[in-house]
């Protein structure tokens, strides 16, 4: 049984400047994003666009908005629509934590759709662009959460070598869920996601496979995640994380089957 290691969650002190881990996790993110991003120009469909440095920078500060407007408002509606309806006004205090993958994910959806009609491109053909570009950043953010010792796992089997203590979770050991997460939704999906956009595809595959993909991998890693305290476990037994993959599942397999159906009739 191991013991979270209780890293201080400020990373730097500058008087009154406190430079948290986990926003140094997001710089990351976004650093990797951009990266990797200017690498995926070289895939002949996007070379053959004209997209430069400048494009993934729009692309990038769209992006953030879209994660964080849409993180936040996702989290106050998913996850705490009451708590928010009695105080509206939290909702703009970002800085007290709270955000919902799946709003920002929907945050994401908007903001590219945005830029695909800026710079008058398919809307896929961006979501294809920078779908392998994502998972390695989502990494980056479960590090965080890891480092704050926060949305630990279910209580692990005593036995469990690596089942971890973490502060405010009680004295049993837990599965550091944050490090699964972190592993199938970043590191596997990214290089799955990576390799599999490298070859000539289908508009929409891409973005079908990060649906599906991710989708999977998070209703997995939920099984080992604690349910939120004030929700617990819905209908079925699924937390709020497994309904909400579910759907990202069904639509990219919905938009595999239309990819596929173009090109068949393309062809």
């Amino acid at each position: 049984m191991l013991i979270h290691p209780q890293i201080d969650p400020v990373a730097l002190q500058l008087g009154p400047l406190s430079i948290h881990w986990y926003g140094l996790t997001y710089l990351v993110a976004f650093g990797l994003f951009f990266l990797l991003a200017l690498r995926r120009l070289r895939h002949p469909t996007y070379a053959s666009l004209g997209w430069g440095r400048r494009d993934v920078e729009d692309l990038l500060f769209f992006g953030v908005l879209g994660i964080i407007i849409g993180g936040r408002l996702g989290y106050v509606l998913f996850y705490r629509p009451l708590e928010f309806l009695a105080d509206p006004l939290r909702i703009v205090a970002v800085w007290e934590g709270g955000l919902s993958f799946h709003g920002g994910f929907i945050g994401v959806l908007l903001a590219m759709a945005w830029f695909a009609y800026r710079r008058r491109v398919n809307w896929l053909r961006v979501t294809d662009f920078i779908a392998p570009c994502v998972p390695i950043g989502l990494a980056s953010g479960r590090i965080g959460n890891f480092i704050n010792g926060e949305l630990w796992g279910r209580v692990a089997d005593p036995t469990l070598p690596w089942g971890m203590v973490f502060r405010g979770a009680g004295d049993l050991p837990r599965h550091p869920s944050q490090l699964y997460q972190a592993l199938l939704e970043g590191l596997l999906l990214f290089v799955l996601l990576w390799l599999y956009a490298r070859g000539p595809r289908s508009l929409g595959e891409v973005s079908a496979a990060f649906l599906m993909g991710y989708g999977t991998f998070r209703f997995i890693a939920e099984f080992f995640r604690e349910p939120d305290a004030h929700l617990g476990l819905l209908g079925l037994g699924l937390s709020m994380g497994q309904w909400l993959s579910l759907p990202m599942v069904l639509a990219g397999a919905a938009l595999w089957g239309w990819a596929h159906r173009q090109q068949r009739s393309a062809t």
